[in-house]
């Protein structure tokens, strides 16, 4: 059974929103990678993809309004859309926050957990495009909740180490709330990913 027909254009407005959520990921990843010289042109580019992730969502809700029939539960689409608009939102956050908090050198557990998000958004548009062609949606739900858990234990062993070894109160603060919005954006792709789960259950 198809979740998502072809004739729909949901499916291609959800492709689109993963499509710029995997780049603006990638844009970080480089960034945090190159260091941060690189942040600042980077976190210019992201934000310009939310911009454009602002956009999708827009048209997501307008269509959703427009369509009687829905091919999912509109409540799922609303869910979804959402759920998507926070991941992108949060990589966004995550750059500006860098940034403007001048966070240099980028500790290695911020690369690691760049590279889990990146991570997530290549599973989560593995997830959707496999909504077109009727493929295993489960397997990538799960990945998305196994890198999920994995990022809590880097985050949290990453906060016990700053109390431990950061003596500047004001760059421990930055730097905590920086780990808090990496958490609170892979959080984000684990709320997308559940909300798939319940389509396939209900749609199975």
């Amino acid at each position: 059974m198809r979740l998502l027909p072809r004739e729909e254009k949901f499916y291609h407005l959800f492709l689109k929103q993963v499509e710029i959520i995997s780049e603006a990921s990638r844009l970080l990843l480089e960034a945090v990678r190159a260091g941060n010289a690189r942040l600042a042109i980077a976190a210019t580019e992201i934000n310009v993809l939310e911009h454009r992730g602002d956009e999708v969502i827009h048209e997501l809700f307008t269509r959703l309004n427009q369509t009687f029939i829905t091919p999912i539960d509109p409540e799922d689409i609303h869910n979804l859309s959402s759920a998507l608009d926070n991941v992108l939102d949060g990589v966004e956050e995550t750059a500006h926050r860098l940034v403007s908090y001048r966070i240099n050198p980028i500790p290695p557990s911020m690369i690691q957990l760049s590279e889990i998000v990146a991570s997530c958004a290549r599973a989560l548009k593995a997830a959707f495009e496999a909504l077109e062609k009727n493929g295993p949606i489960m397997e990538h739900c799960i990945e998305i909740n196994r890198l999920e858990n994995e990022a809590d234990l880097v985050g949290r062993s990453s906060v016990v180490d700053l109390f431990d070894t950061e003596k500047d109160p004001i760059m421990l603060i930055k730097l905590k709330e920086v780990y808090e919005f990496f958490e609170a954006t892979i959080d984000s792709c684990e709320d997308v990913a559940d909300v798939l789960q319940n389509v396939v259950v209900k749609n199975s």
